[in-house]
């Protein structure tokens, strides 16, 4: 086969000095017909970062540099530069580009995998307009390039890339940005193609279908209406489906009820077959007026507040005080109708036929439940906005199932379910009322502990829930002799506990499940008088499908993400949050298990913040420590998971100080950090020489120590520690290093913070070692303007440094896809002790 002309590569080969660089000389490749054609998305950071798109064709690559990458969004268009021709070997070049060449800087591979042309590409690209598909790691479905320039009117032509609408693959900008979400090298981080991975568009289910013209009863059956009706349950989910057509509803805060109305009477019943038609008379005088005729009617019953949303104490009142005048019956679904049986009709075409039977019926009382028209993330963040207790996905093409079912998902904005009560505490000062509920739930024949539950009523329902209490009390708890072992129950009793029979069903919000099977941060939401305690068990979420590495979900639902936290630079909420999930991987190994304070920022960083040490709210993921450790204190905050970061930044955390020792050896510190703190008039190379010095004094005591930026003005120099000595004594050998260096160059440091002694001098701040000190994190942002992040670099890298602000939330994460090696990966290694130290410190 004859090779093609080289002179589509001549300006390539032109630009380089192959002696100098190591990219690929320029020859052009064979063609083959039965390879598929090649695409790769280099990462590029030379002058400025930008994204080089290539794409195969008649033996070379064409290229476009992007500046601002490609984006799943339809609605963004990005601008692309015509550049020269490059090799096809080039599709494997990673590497750095020395200085004085030609694109001097680092490339990544960002994406690759092969492209398909819609029509004629080589016409399309004589026209200016090139459709075509890709199948990447990263990216996937159909683009478009269009030429926005005329031919020769700039040296390198313009172009736009573009998502196509309608596309399967388009996604907001808004929903999914895949430049912040997977920065890194496909080489370094193989993902596989990415329709294998999220088949169908992606962890974002469909939108709902448009409602059916008329019901497809094809699949209804004759039948009599029978007597009892078992419902279709819903199986709570951690992240929305990936494939299928789903329904989305309103999660209802109310109490599930079937309706069977024949020969002009109604009877209603729970879900659990219990008759409450003499209980819900009002209602059931009101259905029976709209004269349905035979059929069975499912769905659920609420009281409004006053913003129209559902409260479930009003229900729960309304119910237990025959005030039930302000009952809504919210339907959803028709099993039967008539002489016929819908439960094998899909769900789409039943919900027709309700509409269809309820046309001009509905009253304030009795209403149809709507479909939302729009995203399951979408609709679930509005609902958690609004104070809903989430949302549910049907499949439309499910049939009706009467069992727990996974083609009916619900999706919590928290976590809710009911649990037995085992036992009851008295309440301080007021011995008929409740003090806390002992919690408690079935599992494989056990009954097991869940925890307790201390808050969520008023006073007289206190007093209600001790009175119902004290008739089912007994000598001895009803739990599994097993939850009194170390380490669960008997670590919690306060020695006042009355025990009951497990009887009474309750329904408590809480934060999260701990390690041990307890829940935190819990609230009473009412009594359930429709569930029996014996089907009591604990809840599990459905696994989420799996998502793409480092695009991770967390069910955090973020409120105002596009709220400004900078206005000096415009930096969002939803970018905080970006930053924070693209470098947890890198961040965890910092919080795990450390104590943390937490800095909030609820009206951005230019509005008054405030430390948090202590639960004040649900931050699902933010556990609490065991108050023993520092006694006389409430007890201590950790972050241990992506969970726990998300849903602080969620909270309007921005930034995250840990102290110098963990939980396991609370009292002894692991870590020593210096704090180096520039006076007035201190230049930033004066501070970088004294990062030095600091560093040098280390070596000569014989410690081995990493350099990180402060996010702000200055640089922290960290040396680990085992964890031996008390936080007294690392303090005192911190306070006497700091005293060294201001005795040995006092021209240069000070060791007494404050006053007009720190202008043109550094203070080394040796106070941020004492017990309870914290020091901002490494990768942590900083609310100053810039948002700057605390970044842990190597030794060789501070003379290149710019500030202590040197990378912020908006270029921390691309430096690290491009840094190789961690600079700190010995850290976790070294084993080092301080005495040898002191000793040397002292005969100075």
């Amino acid at each position: 086969m004859k090779l093609k002309d080289e002179a589509p590569l001549a300006r390539y080969n032109a630009k380089r000095d192959f002696n100098a660089t190591s990219e690929p000389e320029g020859r052009p490749a064979r063609k083959s017909r039965q390879k598929a054609l090649g695409f790769v998305i280099q990462k590029h950071w030379a002058s400025r970062l930008h994204y080089d798109f290539r794409l195969e064709l008649d033996g070379v690559m064409l290229s476009w540099a992007v500046p601002k990458g490609p984006s799943f969004d339809p609605a963004v268009k990005a601008m692309a530069i015509h550049v020269e021709d490059h090799p096809v070997s080039y599709n494997t070049f990673e590497g750095s580009i020395p200085k004085g060449s030609y694109g001097a800087g680092t490339v990544i591979i960002w994406d690759r995998g092969t492209w398909e042309p819609v029509g004629d590409p080589r016409e399309g690209l004589e026209k200016g307009k090139l459709i075509f598909h890709l199948h990447g790691q990263k990216l996937a479905g159909l683009w478009e390039l269009v030429r926005i320039s005329k031919p020769g009117q700039f040296k390198q032509d313009h172009w736009l890339l573009l998502k196509k609408r309608g596309d399967a693959w388009a996604r907001p900008g808004t929903e999914y940005d895949v430049i912040t979400a997977l920065p890194d090298s496909v080489v370094e981080k193989p993902l596989g193609l990415v329709e294998e991975r999220e088949p169908r568009g992606g962890p974002a289910a469909t939108p709902a279908p448009a409602p059916v013209a008329g019901p497809d009863l094809s699949k209804a059956v004759k039948a009599a209406l029978p007597d009892a009706l078992q419902p279709q349950l819903a199986t709570l989910a951690a992240a929305p489906p990936t494939q299928g057509e789903w329904l989305i509803e309103n999660k209802f805060d109310g109490y599930r009820l079937l309706a069977r109305s024949s020969a002009g009477k109604v009877r209603l019943f729970t879900r659990q077959g219990n008759d409450w038609t003499a209980r819900l008379k009002p209602l059931a005088e009101a259905l029976q007026a709209l004269d349905l005729g035979p059929c069975w009617l499912d769905g659920e019953i609420v009281v409004l507040n006053e913003q129209g949303v559902p409260d479930f104490n009003r229900l729960q009142n309304a119910i237990d005080n025959a005030r039930t005048q302000d009952i809504v019956f919210f339907l959803f679904d028709l099993p039967f109708v008539g002489r016929y049986d819908l439960r094998a009709v899909p769900l789409a075409s039943r919900r027709a036929a309700l509409q269809q039977l309820l046309e001009g019926r509905t009253t304030e009382r009795i209403r149809f439940s709507e479909t939302l028209p729009s995203t399951p993330t979408e609709v679930l963040t509005a609902a958690c906005r609004l104070g809903l207790e989430g949302v549910i996905l049907k499949r439309a093409d499910s049939p009706y199932v009467g069992r727990r079912s996974d083609t009916w998902l619900k999706l919590k904005c928290q976590r809710r379910q009911e649990f037995v009560v085992v036992g009851f505490t008295d309440r301080t000062n007021s011995p008929k009322e409740v003090g806390a509920l002992m919690l408690g739930y079935h599992e494989e024949g056990r009954l097991r502990s869940a925890g307790s539950v201390g808050t969520g009523w008023a006073t007289a329902q206190g007093r209600e829930l001790h009175r119902m209490l004290v008739a089912l009390e007994t000598d001895k708890p009803a739990l599994d002799p097993a939850e009194f072992t170390p380490g669960r129950w008997s670590k919690r009793r306060s020695g006042n506990e009355r025990w009951v029979k497990p009887e009474l069903v309750v329904e408590v919000a809480f934060g999260e499940w701990t390690p041990d099977g307890h829940i935190r941060h819990a609230s009473f939401r009412g009594v359930r008088t429709d569930k029996p305690a014996r089907s009591i068990t604990r809840e599990q979420a459905a696994p989420a499908p799996a998502p793409a590495p480092a695009a991770r979900k967390t069910g955090v639902a973020i409120t105002h993400p596009d709220r400004v936290i900078d206005p000096s630079t415009g930096l969002r909420k939803i970018d905080l949050v970006r930053y924070y999930e693209s470098v947890a991987d890198w961040m965890l190994p910092h919080l795990r298990q450390r104590p943390v304070s937490l800095v909030r920022a609820p009206q951005g960083i230019s509005g008054e913040l405030f430390f948090q040490k202590h639960s004040e709210a649900s931050m699902p993921g933010v556990i609490d420590l065991d108050a023993a450790l520092w006694p006389g204190h409430a007890p201590l905050l950790a972050i241990n998971s992506l969970e726990g970061l998300i849903s602080a930044t969620q909270m309007n955390v921005v930034e995250f100080h840990t102290w110098n020792s963990t939980a396991k050896k609370i009292n002894q510190p692991d870590r020593v950090i210096f704090d180096l703190d520039p006076g007035e008039g201190v230049t930033w190379a004066q501070l970088q020489e004294a990062a030095l010095l600091m560093h040098t004094l280390l070596e000569e005591l014989g410690l081995q120590s990493w350099l990180k930026t402060s996010g702000g003005k200055g640089l922290h120099v960290v040396v680990p520690l085992t964890p031996r000595l008390d936080d007294d004594a690392v303090k005192a050998f911190s306070k006497a290093a700091v005293e060294h260096m201001a005795r040995t160059l006092p021209q240069r440091f000070v060791a007494k913070s404050g006053g007009s002694r720190r202008v043109g001098k550094i203070f080394i701040d040796y106070l941020r070692n004492g017990h309870g000190q914290t020091t901002a994190a490494a990768f942590s942002a900083r609310a100053r303007p810039g948002m700057g992040v605390s970044m842990p670099v190597a030794w060789a890298q501070l003379a290149s440094l710019k500030s202590g602000a040197h990378w912020t939330i908006q270029t921390a994460r691309e430096y690290l896809s491009f840094s190789g090696e961690d600079p700190w990966a010995a850290y976790w290694k070294t084993r080092q002790s301080l005495t040898a130290a002191i000793r040397r410190l002292g005969r100075d």
